[in-house]
């Protein structure tokens, strides 16, 4: 993997925190996020996938250390997603706990976000 940048737009994960650690590897965005997703947290969340004005973004949400996600969560993947989609690139999460995976799961996220079981898998195809 080529280039790679970071950018700390949140704080550590402390009970109720969200931190988002933003990567850039071989012009794909890597946001690593870790704590709980919810309506405290969203404008971290939101901040973090933002690639407004990047041509074709590529965005992979490594959510391997995200604890707990509400419907706030969903609706910024979701409004992520199309945002991407529409500018020509697309969003896809990975390694989700199986908490978090159930979530996504019982409200239908994972039928319209591409989810892979792990950050190497997202990297493919």
């Amino acid at each position: 993997m080529g280039e790679n940048r970071t950018a700390d737009t949140g704080h550590a994960a402390q009970s109720g925190r969200l931190s988002a650690a933003v990567t850039v590897t071989d012009g794909i965005r890597v946001v690593a996020l870790a704590g709980e997703i919810d309506h405290h947290t969203a404008d971290t969340l939101c901040r973090a996938l933002d690639a407004q004005g990047e041509s074709g973004p590529r965005v992979v949400a490594d959510m391997g250390k995200v604890t707990f996600m509400d419907s706030s969560g969903i609706n910024i993947l979701i409004a992520a997603h199309r945002a991407l989609s529409e500018a020509g690139g697309w969003l896809r999460l990975a390694a989700p706990a199986e908490n978090v995976r159930r979530t996504m799961s019982i409200v239908g996220v994972d039928a319209v976000i591409d989810c892979r079981e792990s950050l190497s898998d997202a990297f493919s195809g």
